[in-house]
């Protein structure tokens, strides 16, 4: 582990037994308050016993029931707040322990969050391991599923304009030297599971008009019954009345409630139940609202949670007190009297559709500005957590020209991965890149498409510099056969090979962007001579269409095809193989050297599995 990574696993492990100290003491308190919750509770119950049964005295036992009462009810309220305090520790330390692991790429310990997977035809997301396990998603911190990774998806699986990452490149160096509001933020978000179609229902729901709002002679009836209904049941109790007069009011009540279920359902549906989550959003914007900042993105992302007659964690907080209100139906017995009284859910069902009138408009405003911050947070932590990576440059100049120092790939860590120089263009040339089994030539490629998916995203790279012009991406890496579409494994890689050409010859001359390509073992589901001819078509077409790319092989034979020889610039990887006392060992540098390739390895690797009787001696 470098100096860099063990200053970044330091920092997360103070910080987790800091917290942890902290949570001791916490939870020594909260189990202090609910045992005197517990005693008051039961004290308060002694005098109120006490005062009900005295013959004297009865005014100093009942200002002691009171007192015990009303210190019973401060211990719940201290109760309650040292509880939140406790969670809100647990989540810090929780943070902290994914941060250490993140920065060691501990990929077993981290764990592997619901994530959209990209689909199969997706041109690079299964290739460049984007989602799942030990992937550029896991390397994130936590988020809420909808709207932050549903947001952060969208920006890793499609480039953003040029001025666009110049953009989020400020907000995220902004937020990486902000680790208490990014922790935060990460904090009240990653409770939230809502999906994506939950928060189009909310939205669709917020902008609709209701369907109370335009009866109102339904409303007034809707309060001149329950006024009605109290009115005579108060005149019952007070002997006014000698009979139950009021049931007439409340079963017209229930009639109305019974008529208009339907109606109900459909204006609780994407509130009911959602307290929690419509709360932590509230939460989260107030974090964002009362924050400085000074980066453009980050300005123009707080104006938008400012957007509406309040701002939107104001808002959001009184939206979550009427969801909490239109749960009321969840508690039957409850719900069955206060609803005979005065018709709850017409007065719930009134209040959230002057809520929709007044601020509906702005959900999917705010909504999506939450998930642009939690995105450029996440990248952002992805810089503090790795602070010897850079930001890239796009240039849309030419040469067309991707050239990169020190480049590694983002999800080795500093023990596993080796930085090389590359270059990849100008147009009308191919870097090959050839070399034996194992030696490091997939891993380059990977690396190549990977810190240009983050380049594009807005975020660091792994490297030291890294510019490049705006790009389209398409590889073919892992090609998988299909039993259900009849599909052969050679036929599969047609398919792939024949997506990255049509995807060349669609960017026009002068295009604003460059097709990028990356291709693994070119058409090795094929013999030797044909693969030749065939990779030779696909290779020097994508040459002169303009597009930029690598390819690697460890078929010394393409290698040679003399009309690739004008288009291919050449480098390579080495293996050192030795034997010691009859064992045979294999070892790589996996250092990136200009040329072609002049051995390979697969009888060696047979011999080194136990596959093959040694025919050599290479001690």
């Amino acid at each position: 582990m470098t100096a860099t990574t063990a200053g970044v696993v330091s920092f997360y492990r103070n910080s987790a037994a800091t917290l942890r100290a902290r949570r001791a003491v916490q939870s020594r308190l909260v189990d202090r308050l609910g045992n005197g919750r517990l005693a008051a509770f039961g004290l308060a119950l002694l005098l109120a016993a006490r005062w009900a049964t005295a013959s004297g005295g009865r005014t100093a036992w009942l200002a002691a029931a009171i007192a015990v009462t009303l210190g019973f009810v401060a211990l719940v309220w201290w109760s309650n707040r040292a509880k939140a305090e406790l969670q809100r520790t647990d989540d810090l330390v929780t943070l902290a322990d994914e941060g250490a692991h993140r920065a060691a790429r501990h990929w077993s310990e981290l764990p592997v969050r619901d994530w959209e997977p990209a689909p199969a035809s997706h041109p690079y997301a299964v290739d460049l391991d984007l989602f799942g396990t030990a992937s550029l998603a896991q390397l994130l911190p936590p988020m809420s599923s909808a709207p932050g990774r549903t947001t952060l998806r969208s920006w890793l699986v499609a480039p953003a304009a040029p001025a666009v990452v110049e953009e989020r490149q400020l907000a995220v160096a902004e937020l990486a030297r902000d680790s208490a509001f990014r922790d935060e933020l990460a904090r009240r978000g990653m409770r939230i599971t809502s999906s994506a179609q939950s928060l189009a229902e909310l939205e669709a729901w917020a902008r609709s008009d209701g369907w109370l709002r335009g009866r109102p002679g339904l409303l007034a009836a809707t309060i001149a019954i329950p006024c009605a209904t109290l009115g005579l049941a108060a005149a019952q109790l007070a002997g006014a009345v000698a009979h139950s007069y009021w049931i007439a009011p409340a079963l017209i009540g229930w009639a109305l409630t019974a008529r208009h279920g339907k109606a109900f359902a459909g204006s609780f549906a994407p509130v009911v139940g959602r307290s929690n989550t419509l709360r932590r959003y509230a939460q989260m914007a107030h974090l964002v609202s009362e924050t400085r900042f000074t980066g453009p993105a980050l300005t123009g992302l707080q104006a938008r949670l400012a957007a509406g007659p309040r701002p939107a964690h104001a808002s959001m907080r009184a939206l979550t007190a009427l969801a909490d209100c239109s749960e009321l139906r969840l508690s039957p017995m409850l719900y069955v009297i206060v609803n005979t009284l005065t018709l709850w859910d017409f007065h719930v069902v009134h209040l959230l559709e002057r809520w929709q009138k007044a601020s509906g408009r702005h959900v999917g405003q705010w909504l999506g500005a939450l998930g642009e911050i939690e995105s450029l947070s996440a990248l952002a932590t992805v810089a503090h957590d790795n602070p010897d990576w850079t930001f890239p440059r796009l240039d849309a100049g030419a040469p067309v020209i991707l050239e990169a120092r020190a480049l590694g790939h983002p999800l080795l860590s500093d023990d596993e991965g080796v930085r090389n120089d590359v270059t990849v263009g100008p147009a009308g040339t191919i870097l090959v890149v050839t070399g034996s089994n194992m030696a490091g030539k997939s891993t380059l490629l990977r690396s190549i498409g990977l810190n240009l998916v983050l380049s594009q995203a807005g975020s660091v790279v792994c490297a030291r510099e890294l510019r490049h012009p705006p790009a389209i991406l398409h590889t073919s890496m892992r090609v998988q056969d299909s039993l259900a579409r009849g599909v052969s494994y050679f036929m599969a890689e047609l398919e792939r090979l024949k997506s990255v050409v049509d995807a060349a010859d669609a960017v026009p001359p002068q295009a604003p962007r460059v097709l990028v390509y990356l291709l693994d073992e070119i058409l090795h589901g094929t013999n030797s001579a044909e693969r030749t001819i065939a990779a030779r078509h696909v290779l020097t077409h994508l040459a002169a269409s303009g597009a930029i790319g690598a390819v690697s092989t460890h078929d010394l034979q393409l290698v040679d095809v003399p009309e690739l020889a004008a288009v291919a610039r050449h480098v390579h990887f080495q293996e050192t193989f030795s034997r010691t006392d009859g064992v045979a060992s294999m070892s790589f540098d996996y250092r990136l050297r200009p040329g072609k390739a002049t051995s390979s390895n697969a009888l060696k690797l047979l011999e080194l599995v136990g596959l093959l009787v040694p025919l050599y001696d290479n001690s």
